[in-house]
């Protein structure tokens, strides 16, 4: 029988730690042979990412020790950082990039005695300089095709980035020279800032990739570029086939029939078209309102992926999204049945089966097989398991709010609940606002155990997919052109209004909570508006004026221009958004967590915001974790944050009996 308790003071059997164990996220799958591998994370092992593989007889194993750690620095936010080398005998060839140097390397999993990795590739001069994703194996050659980052300097944007050919055999280990670079950098004419790693036709005559340059963030507008592959394996003629300022291509693949594929939102959708390779026109293959890619924030998303058979396994949605079997012929789509609400942008192909990264409301992110010939789909590795019983998880629903002038904002709201636990009549939950990141990103309408953490204890979460989110096109994803600042935090605003309105909230009982573009809306929702009694910033943006003066990586360093306007435009309006300078107006008490390896939102913003704060009377904490970087991976860390900002509720909020440590507010 549930007991009469205040919210806030239930017990939960998810802790902290039970909460943050199950953040073993698989990424990046592929297909071996006919196995399936993937990379996934450790938080006990200082949060590296190992290989899984999982074998024909079902068995799924780590197979990188500690301390390999199996991901890409490239852009900071990496992307694809493995493949697998086809090959008759031996074996597979496994390609990846480790970590803690960046180098790529190969190694044998099948070789007698159980061979290590050897580096293909050299150290840098500069600290984990040379930098590697994407890799594509071309072992006609003896080369995999990579995406090169080289920093060249200590300052951001110090940097260049190519197209790359690297050695199979080891030779550019000790010999940067043996690399060959197949495009040109965004010094040399035709070159460009920005691209993905190239993908060869299957006659082996044309190379295809996507490139863009600054100012523009690859949502805003790419290029699709062409090649022709000469003999000895160089590119040649290189030519933009589609694209510009405007249209953002997210994808580009090869179908087997040699045509060529691209996911372009000129229609206002990321919709999948097929491309001329005389004249580029294109047309769309399944023209819906819906999204078949994504934000390219990390470099070798795949959205949709070609079959032999000629049909197209595409990831899609608004809002969430469903895995489907596009005909390009006739159009028809026909979508995998199953509990699955959001899928990832990892899709491999094995023949007739397409395998995938899939999570839902009652199931952490997994990976799925689906057979095309009999359209049965089921779990094969990474399998869900409940630590807990279900009936603690969220009902959670996604909805639609009214914003200011009648806009639509998007959310996904989680109600307390929990079945040992009922609140006194007439007591109105409290309730925390997650604003994601990016910001042009999205909340994952699939089960998180973060979320929860706090609904069995009796708080409410809804995160919310403010202006300028993506999964519903490209107007809505254009609502924050120079909007940042405001029409995210009226967004929010808009959404805990309306659930104090409903009399589903307590209006004194409020929280905001985000991380790096988050913790930005956060800060200026908390200085801006008398909303919310405290709120959370993860590693937040506070400082546009050090972020455009080489206080952010390379990547992002002109990303304000279109969220706000250009600095050498607009400085005054860059000034005047920052959380930074409203500091002033800030008196909700607030925790600060922050990584202090953070190359994206460096401490020193945490810092100086913390100084003009100095004597103002208000409450916080701050917290920093050393080798954490943008994003905590360490399963301590995540432990400690998780609990302190439960902590800073309790202590504002005033729940009686909290079983966390308490949280030691400065003034």
């Amino acid at each position: 029988m549930a007991v009469t308790t205040p919210y806030g003071a239930w017990r939960s059997p998810i802790d902290a730690g039970l909460a943050v164990a199950g953040d073993g996220h698989p990424q990046h799958v592929g297909a071996v042979g006919d196995e399936v591998w993937w990379t996934e994370a450790r938080p006990a092992e200082d949060g590296r990412r190992t290989l899984v593989r999982r074998g024909t007889d079902g068995t799924e194993r780590s197979v990188l020790p500690a301390p390999w750690n199996v991901r890409s620095r490239v852009l900071e936010y990496g992307g694809r950082p493995w493949a697998a080398v086809p090959r008759a005998t031996g074996g597979p060839l496994i390609v990846f990039v480790h970590f803690a140097d960046q180098r790529l390397y190969a190694w044998e999993p099948d070789a007698p005695g159980g061979a290590a990795p050897r580096p293909l590739t050299p150290v840098s001069a500069v600290g984990a300089g040379l930098r590697w994703v994407d890799p594509e194996p071309r072992p006609e050659r003896g080369v995999v095709w990579c995406v090169l980052e080289e920093h060249t300097g200590e300052h951001p944007s110090d940097v260049r980035r190519v197209a790359a050919a690297v050695p199979l055999d080891g030779s550019a280990a000790e010999d940067r020279s043996a690399v060959v670079e197949l495009t040109a950098d965004a010094s040399a004419p035709g070159g460009h800032r920005f691209l993905t790693g190239p993908r060869l036709s299957p006659d082996g005559r044309h190379a295809v990739w996507i490139a863009w340059d600054h100012p523009r963030m690859p949502w805003d507008g790419t290029e699709l570029k062409l090649a022709e592959v000469t003999p000895d394996g160089r590119f040649t003629g290189v030519r933009t086939l589609m694209g510009g300022a405007r249209e953002s291509i997210a994808q580009a693949e090869w179908a087997a029939d040699g045509g060529l594929l691209a996911a372009t939102d000129r229609d206002g959708w990321w919709n999948v078209h097929r491309v001329s390779l005389d004249d580029g026109r294109a047309v769309n293959l399944c023209p819906r309102q819906e999204e078949f890619a994504g934000p390219l924030w990390t470099v070798g998303s795949r959205w949709f992926a070609p079959l032999p058979s000629g049909l197209i396994a595409v990831v899609h949605g608004r809002g969430t999204t469903r895995l489907g079997i596009l005909d390009p012929r006739s159009g028809e789509l026909v979508d995998v049945p199953g509990p699955w609400t959001d899928w990832e942008s990892s899709l491999a192909v094995q023949d007739s089966r397409v395998v995938g990264i899939a999570a839902g409301p009652r199931s952490s992110p997994e990976v799925v097989e689906l057979d095309t010939r009999t359209g049965y789909a089921r779990v094969i590795g990474a399998a869900h398991r409940d630590r807990v019983d279900p009936a603690y998880y969220p009902e959670s629903r996604q909805r639609t709010f009214t914003g200011p002038g009648g806009r639509e904002v998007h959310a996904h709201v989680h109600p307390p609940r929990n079945p040992g636990h009922r609140a006194p009549d007439g007591e109105r939950p409290p309730w925390a606002v997650w604003v994601h990141g990016g910001p042009t990103g999205r909340a994952t309408p699939a089960l998180d155990l973060e979320v929860a953490y706090f609904t069995s204890r009796g708080i409410g979460v809804v995160e919310v997919d403010y202006s300028g989110s993506t999964g519903y096109g490209r107007e809505y994803r254009e609502r924050l052109r120079e909007q940042w600042g405001i029409a995210d935090v009226e967004d929010c605003a808009a959404v805990a209004r309306a659930l104090v309105e409903e009399g589903a909230a307590d209006p004194a009982r409020l929280a905001v909570r985000g991380g790096s573009a988050g913790g930005w809306t956060t800060a200026l929702s908390l200085a801006t508006t008398d909303l919310y009694a405290c709120g959370t910033m993860r590693y937040p943006v506070l400082d546009l004026t050090t972020w455009v003066a080489g206080g952010t990586h390379d990547f992002e360093a002109h990303y304000t221009d279109t969220l706000i306007g250009p600095f050498s435009e607009v400085p005054e309006r860059c000034r005047d958004r920052s959380p930074l300078r409203h500091v002033d107006r800030l008196t909700a008490p607030f925790l600060l967590l922050q990584g202090l390896d953070d190359a994206i939102c460096p401490p020193e913003q945490c810092e100086r915001f913390l100084a003009a704060l100095a004597g103002r009377g208000v409450p916080h904490a701050y917290l920093a974790f050393e080798g954490e970087g943008h994003g905590f991976r360490r399963a301590d860390t995540l432990v400690r944050a998780l609990e302190a900002e439960l902590a800073l509720y309790a202590e504002v909020f005033g729940f009686p009996g909290s079983e966390v440590p308490g949280l030691e507010l400065e003034k």
